[in-house]
């Protein structure tokens, strides 16, 4: 029907929406190739939650770039609440309306069991549909930590039945698998032998899971919470919402080497570098993992995510290889393009 739509009416605009419409898809027998746009639909990123909040003078400083640290603790307060609830459109319209963290369970609840129930729709069998509710119910406490799929999550369930599951929740775009790369160059190739690490839809979903919403209030710093997870999470997701026209999952780097626990948090792609963001605060000298990148790479760019105010340092590796470090705050991730390429245009 699509076809014929833009064939015999192509001045008619025809909009197919779904959360789960990449398995109503897979159904399909015949595509029209060439005459479908897919565009990508997440939640609110921290710029769109702005908007939501009718705080322009906000969103202007944002779209500044480098940002000006007048208005770091401003963007800053801002982000804590939006770290805090998430971004699904209701969550935040019922947030704007009543301000109020015990207003938002019930709309949590409402479109977790949502997903679940959707999800159920498209499993082959009853141990499928028993594994995933068992990930969907236990996965968010794995925020931390990379997964390993057999017995997952204290279960007798196999490697086998665990990663099938763990790919229909992928599909869906509910509970994405985010894999490492051993590699400093571009392309980036991700190694699916390795572990994988879990990316949620959406922040404020598992904040409530976890239910660490109300402790995350009293805190000025969020890097520590739920172990130091959260914060990269979020920026992860940040990552992703800017991502409108493909499913493209950011990755994570490991060092390739035999008793090494290297990681670097992110990895990101600009023209022909490959750019290494570590998620953390703490001075320079505790970026381990950063600097062994740093050392094998063939460019001096690296990007610390903080809390702290924007600024650019020029230093050193333990190894004595100089290299340019951008300080960018925690709120500035769906701005990421826009920095690698102000960096890449620094000297040391």
């Amino acid at each position: 029907m699509l076809r014929y739509f833009y064939e015999e009416i192509p001045e008619l605009h025809v909009i197919s929406a779904g959360s789960l419409l990449e398995f109503v898809l897979q159904k399909v027998a015949s595509f029209p190739v060439g005459r479908v746009e897919f565009l990508y639909l997440y939640p609110l990123n921290f710029q769109e939650y702005l908007q939501a909040n009718q705080k322009n003078d906000l969103l202007k400083y944002l779209l500044q770039t480098p940002v000006k640290n007048v208005a770091h603790k401003l963007l800053l307060k801002a982000f804590h609440r939006y770290a805090i609830i998430g971004g699904m459109p209701e969550v935040v319209k019922t947030d704007i309306e009543a301000h109020s963290l015990s207003d938002l369970p019930i709309v949590y609840e409402s479109i977790w069991a949502t997903y679940k129930n959707d999800i159920e729709k498209y499993t082959q069998n009853d141990t499928a549909r028993r594994t995933i509710n068992h990930i969907m119910g236990s996965a968010h406490l794995f925020l931390d930590k990379r997964v390993v799929f057999q017995g997952f999550g204290n279960s007798n369930y196999k490697s086998r039945e665990v990663g099938e599951a763990f790919r229909i929740l992928d599909d869906a775009k509910i509970i994405r698998l985010i894999y490492p790369s051993t590699g400093t160059k571009v392309p980036i190739i991700p190694d699916l032998k390795k572990s994988p690490r879990l990316q949620f839809l959406d922040t404020g979903l598992i904040n409530y899971s976890l239910g660490i919403q109300g402790e995350m209030l009293a805190l000025d710093d969020l890097s520590t919470t739920y172990r130091g997870a959260v914060i990269p999470h979020l920026f992860t997701q940040e990552l992703i919402s800017t991502e409108r026209i493909s499913s493209h999952k950011p990755n994570f780097w490991v060092r390739d080497k035999k008793q090494s626990d290297a990681e670097v948090d992110l990895i990101y792609p600009y023209k022909k570098i490959v750019i290494p963001i570590e998620i953390k605060s703490g001075t320079t000298g505790s970026l381990r993992s950063l600097h062994q990148f740093i050392d094998a790479s063939e460019h001096p760019f690296a990007i610390r995510v903080y809390g702290g105010e924007f600024k650019l340092e020029k230093t050193n590796t333990p190894a004595g290889k100089p290299y340019l470090l951008l300080n960018l705050p925690y709120y500035l991730g769906t701005r990421i393009e826009e920095y690698a390429a102000w960096l890449v245009d620094q000297s040391l």
